[in-house]
Formats: C-alpha cells, structure tokens, sequence
C-alpha cells in the first residue's frame, strides 16, 4: 500500500543551494518569520548565507524592522564565540500597492 500522506512543498529553510542574493534574503526572511530569530553561525552552517549581515542590511532597506543582539554562543565544535549577532525580526515591511 502506497503511502497516502499528502507531498508537502519544500521548505525556503531546507532550498538552500542558491546562493544568489534575492535567494538569501528570501532565506533569512523566511527563517526570521519561521523562528522569530537567527544568529550568524545557523545563517551561515544552515542557510548557505555567508554574510548575512549584508543581507540583513538590504531586508531593512526594504523596511522591515529588524533589531540586532550580540550574544556569546558556541559552534559546533564547542569553540566559543563572542559578540555573535542574533537578528530579531520586530515587524515586516508593508506591502505597497
């Protein structure tokens, strides 16, 4: 019996291999609204955004309020890292008409 779960799309989380800008921001965007906040490290390991502060910078360019907290996390390797921002989306941008 085959099975009869429905196919869900894929999630902009787990699309991660284009690594043009509009993607990243589409991305870290989607990430921010999924998880509330992201920090540098999961950016760059999870998303494939190897500067997310630049993307960071254009989304509120495009007027999305987004506040930024440098925190002490450790990566993967247990190695600690200090001042890592974790970006915060506060409110998106209106959608013009």
């Amino acid at each position: 019996m085959k099975n009869a779960r429905p196919v869900s799309q894929p999630s902009a989380l787990t699309c991660v291999n284009d690594t043009s800008t509009q993607a990243q921001r589409e991305r870290l965007l989607a990430a921010l609204k999924e998880l509330g906040a992201v920090n540098t490290l999961f950016a760059r390991d999870t998303l494939n955004i190897m500067s997310p502060a630049a993307r960071i910078k254009e989304l509120r360019e495009q007027g999305h309020k987004i506040d930024t907290d440098r925190l002490y996390i450790y990566d993967r390797d247990g190695r600690l890292h200090s001042r890592v921002a974790r970006y915060v989306l506060m409110r998106q941008a209106q959608a013009s008409d």
